[in-house]
Parts: C-alpha cells; structure tokens; sequence
C-alpha cells in the first residue's frame, strides 16, 4: 500500500485531469478486489431456493418401518377335483328310460340317478325260477329213489348197478338245482343293475347318459367328483421344493379375486425334465367362503405359507410406476424430492416391501408423490388437509 501522505503530495504537483484519472483508477481498482467475493456469494445464494420460490405441491411423508411380514412363495397351477369316478352301465343291451340327475347336482351315495328298462330282465328272472322250481322236483324224486336203494342194499332185492344208478341220479338232480339257483342269483343281479346308483356322495362333472339309448355294458353314463373335494396343483420349481412342507398352509386367488384357504396334502414324486418343475397337490379346504366360485379346470395363483420375517415397508401410496420401474421421491433439506429407484417384494393390506433402494432415516413422500418430478420444490404437511390443498393448487395452476 502507498501511504497516503505520499499519495496526497504527488496529487498536488500533478494537473487537475490527471488528479481525475488517478480517481477512476482507484475505484476500478477497489471493484477488481470486491468482484471475487460477490460472485462467490452469488454461487452460495443459487443453491438456496429464492425466498419467493413457490412449491410445485403440497405433500405429507412418512419414514420407512420395520414390519413383520410373512414369507412367502407364489406359484401358479390349475384346480382340479381331488378324485373322479366313473359311472357306467353294468347291465348289458338294456335301453335307458330314465335319467335322474343332471351336470352339476349333488348326489348321496346309493342314490338312484338313472333307471333301465327291466321288462326283460324280469321275464328271464321268471323262466330261472320256474326252471329252479323243475330242478328241485326232480331232486326231491332222485332223493326219494336213492333213499329207497340204501336201504336195499343188504337185502339183496336190487343189483349194485341199479343203487348206483339211484345215487347217482340224487347228486345229478342236485346239482341242477344248484345251477337254477345260481341262474335266478344272476337273473336277480340283472334286474338290480336296472336302478343305477350313485357309488359315493359327491358332484355330477360330465352326462353322457341319453334317455332311450340301448347301452352296453361298461359304458360311461356319468363322471362324478367325490366328496365334491376339490385340489390346487401348483407348479413349483424343483430348486424351490425343499421349503415347502406338508400340511403348511396356502392361499389360492382364483379369476374372478376370490381367495381360498387350503393345506399340502402331498409334493410330487417327479420333476418334468422339460421345465423343471414338479407339482405339489393343495387340498382347498371345505366349506371356506367363496369355495363356489372355483371349478376345476380354472387357472389360479397362489402362495405357500413359509413362516415370517422383518422387512422395509412403505405406504402404497408413495410407490410410483413409471416405465416398468417402481420409484419414491425422498425430501431433501432445500425442499426439493429426490427421485429414488427402488425395489419392491410382498404386499401386507396398504403397505408394501421395499428390498433396495431407500434407509429408514429417509424421508419419503407419500400423498402426493404421483405428481412429482426430480427437483420439484415442495411443502411438506402432516395434515389430513393434503389433498384438499393439492386440489386447490391444481386448480390455480390450470
């Protein structure tokens, strides 16, 4: 620095104008000095939000949470009845003149679901048991003959031959009386396959049974689903077997939403060499609600109860969809959301998991968090007025 008594001496020997421009060097200079610190303070202020900077939303937030939630393992597989019987004509060349049942009904074991014709039947039935009734009149003669030929036999009256031949007759007679029972038994056989009854309790699936028809024997009238049992069969990947165990419980969403209970009854013996997968039969339990709603053949997902563990829940709410990809927008100090991909697994009723992306000492918005952008300055509210305020905003925007 020169000294100003210098500065003030040299002044005086110089002319005016060069005492001027000495002037206007002097404050260029000082400008030069103070242009470094201004810009500076400039930098610092554009980091901070104007003071009449307006915020693109009101928003509230909320932390993530530890939650227990429960392991599970989804899969997908078709109903099925748990066991089909097959109800077919035993009787053979006998038209069908009534049937009883219909796809779809209920059905108690024994119960008459289709009649034949049994005039036939009930003839043949009449000749076996007039040819038995001819069988035992000769056995009662042969019987009396043999009777008289024992004894006979020490006197001498009658030859060897002849008794032999009485004998004889009497076990002949005897044995067609045997052959005419054993025809009326088949006759009466006949005539209770007329009445085809149910062989247990349980669902008519498929009718194949036509009122007239001449049916043979062993032809398929009827398919039935006993016990009305129905079973899930679910695919499930061989690598992922070993934590299934029998008895777990499981879930089973079928098409139209409704959610069945259900028990492991039994994992597949095999694996398809194809896909890899093997099939685990599902029992789904009687009488839970909404059991009607699932017929075999549907498709349905369900999920295997493994047991439960912690996990990082968020409200629904604060998960947004864009392009395939979930993310959240986290508060940051200036105000403005930061907008994080994450990843999510099991939903528990309004809250879902997340398994990467945020820590619990972040700020995360939650109302509000599909209108937001990456830097959007917002407002933060815990009010239950958030809504109401982003409606209004909306409104004045538009």
């Amino acid at each position: 620095m020169i000294p100003l008594h210098l500065i003030r001496q040299f002044s005086r020997q110089l002319p005016r104008p060069t005492i001027a421009s000495l002037s206007m060097l002097l404050v260029l200079a000082v400008s030069l000095l103070l242009t470094p610190s201004s810009k500076a303070d400039d930098k610092a202020a554009s980091n901070k939000p104007p003071s009449n900077a307006k915020a693109a939303l009101t928003v509230s937030t909320a932390r993530p949470q530890l939650t227990r939630l429960s392991q599970t393992l989804a899969a997908n597989g078709d109903i099925a009845a748990w066991q089909e019987a097959s109800i077919g004509s035993e009787a053979n060349g006998l038209r069908l003149t009534e049937v009883l049942v219909n796809v779809g009904d209920v059905v108690r074991v024994g119960q008459t679901i289709a009649r034949f014709s049994d005039e036939t039947v009930r003839a043949d039935l009449a000749q076996a048991n007039a040819t038995l009734l001819e069988a035992q009149a000769t056995l009662a003669e042969a019987s009396s003959n043999a009777e008289r030929a024992r004894s006979l036999i020490n006197t001498g009256a009658i030859s060897t031959q002849q008794i032999n031949q009485f004998l004889t007759g009497e076990q002949t007679a005897r044995a067609r009386v045997a052959a005419a029972e054993a025809s009326v038994s088949a006759q009466k056989m006949r005539l209770k396959f007329t009445q085809l009854l149910a062989p247990d309790s349980g669902v008519i699936s498929a009718r194949s049974a036509t009122v007239g028809a001449v049916v043979p024997s062993g032809t398929e009238l009827f398919r039935m689903i006993r016990k009305g049992r129905l079973e899930w069969r679910a695919e499930v990947m061989a690598s992922e077997l070993s934590r299934i165990r029998i008895g777990s419980g499981v879930t089973v969403a079928v098409a139209n939403g409704t959610r069945l209970n259900g028990k492991v009854r039994m994992i597949g013996p095999t694996v398809n060499p194809q896909n890899r997968s093997a099939l685990v039969y599902v029992d789904l339990l009687p009488g839970a609600s909404g059991e009607a709603a699932a017929k075999p053949g549907m498709f349905a997902r369900g999920e295997f109860m493994l047991g439960s563990g912690n996990g990082v829940t968020l409200p629904q709410q604060a998960v947004v969809v864009r392009d395939g990809f979930s993310y959240v927008f986290q508060i940051k100090p200036d105000g403005r959301v930061a907008q994080l991909k994450v990843k999510t697994g099991r939903y528990l009723q309004d809250q879902v998991e997340i398994t990467d992306g945020v820590s619990l000492q972040d700020e995360i918005v939650v109302a509000g968090a599909g209108f937001l952008n990456d830097g959007d300055l917002v407002r933060v509210t815990r009010s239950n007025s958030v809504e109401r305020d982003n409606k209004r905003e909306t409104k004045v925007a538009q």
